[in-house]
């Protein structure tokens, strides 16, 4: 089978599932192909899994110009494909325009919708296009939580399944969580962890109104490892209040950061299938995160679940876990169970290959 990767901008979970899912088709004796911008090359390494990396330029906003020119680029790429496979919005709808018509020379089109809009203004109602595009032009939409997959179909998206999306195989943390806590300040404290990127979608604004207390003695430190566009914003808030919050950056030791946290935290307004959140599960550590998207489906009942936006309810889920060693044991060992069934990339695989049938 000759199969066609398509995928924009990514700095994170939707590049190595990508990556992944084209690596382990090549494992299996399949053509593939990739196209994407130059710097997804850079950080995911199609090329030496061995994927013919082909560059596009898929931005990351709408510009006429510039995507007609990678409508053109990606019907290149796409070339003599038995089987396209795009991932992400703006990905899906430049190759739904690049294939031609329903004929039997066409390719199966499938799109995986990795994320939910939660912008409003011109940027949502560009992105509503594309959306109608993407419904009406796919053969096959996999979607990561259960409210894109209705939206899909009520755009007129013919064949809507649920998309499958592994954590990657999480590795043993290189520190004991002693020593992760003490190079945070946080001894003899409670960590509250959030990975995330800083960005609006991640609700970090209501993180930061829980960690404002008040708080039973000793108070949490609340640790955020990711970077993005509100850093400045998240900064200047954090200094002008006092309040106990780090920013870490990106780190490559999450392992060393789960296993020291007394409990990981998700504010976000939106989240699909958070690698993040799986990862949580995996290490054992006690989860709570907003009831949005598709976490509910991945935590089910082993984390704590709240409304997005309540920062009264997620202080409260905070405390209950970190004043009882009991309950965060509890929590923990529930978490682990869940992160034992979650599935793996041989799933993941047979799921694409399903699709692409």
């Amino acid at each position: 089978m000759r199969v066609a990767y398509v995928v924009g901008t990514t700095t994170g979970g939707t590049g190595r599932h990508v990556r992944m899912l084209a690596a382990g088709l090549v494992a299996r004796g399949h053509r593939v192909v990739a196209a994407g911008p130059p710097d997804v090359e850079e950080q995911f390494g199609f090329r030496a899994a061995g994927v013919r990396f082909v560059e596009v330029p898929v931005s990351d906003r709408p510009h006429p110009v510039n995507d007609a020119r990678a409508v053109l680029s990606v019907r290149r790429a796409v070339r003599g494909a038995d089987v396209v496979h795009a991932h992400g919005l703006r990905a899906g709808a430049l190759a739904a325009l690049a294939l031609p018509r329903r004929t039997k020379e066409r390719p199966l089109l499938v799109v995986t919708l990795h994320n939910a809009l939660t912008a409003g203004g011109f940027v949502g109602a560009v992105y509503g296009v594309l959306e109608r595009i993407v419904a009406r032009g796919a053969d096959r939409v996999l979607v990561v939580s259960p409210d894109l997959g209705e939206r899909m179909g009520a755009l007129g998206a013919r064949d809507v399944r649920p998309a499958v999306v592994p954590a990657p195989p999480l590795r043993e943390p290189g520190r004991t969580p002693e020593e992760v806590r003490a190079g945070l300040g946080a001894d003899d404290r409670p960590l509250v962890l959030t990975v995330a990127r800083l960005a609006q979608q991640k609700g970090l604004e209501t993180l930061l109104d829980a960690a404002a207390g008040p708080w039973q003695e000793p108070p949490p430190l609340f640790a955020i490892a990711g970077e993005g566009p509100l850093r400045g914003e998240l900064e200047l808030r954090i200094a002008a209040e006092r309040l106990p919050v780090v920013l870490l950056g990106n780190r490559d030791d999450v392992p060393d950061l789960l296993a020291a946290a007394t409990v990981a935290v998700w504010a976000s307004r939106w989240e699909g299938l958070p690698l993040s959140v799986s990862e949580t599960l995996k290490a054992g550590t006690p989860v709570i995160a907003t009831a949005v998207g598709g976490v509910p489906g991945l935590v089910g009942d082993a984390g704590i679940l709240v409304p997005y936006g309540d920062a009264d309810a997620l202080r409260a889920a905070v405390q209950k876990v970190i004043a009882d060693p009991a309950e965060a044991a509890r929590w923990a060992a529930v978490a682990a169970r869940r992160g034992a069934e979650l599935p793996g990339e041989d799933e993941a695989l047979e799921s694409a290959l399903s699709a692409y049938a």
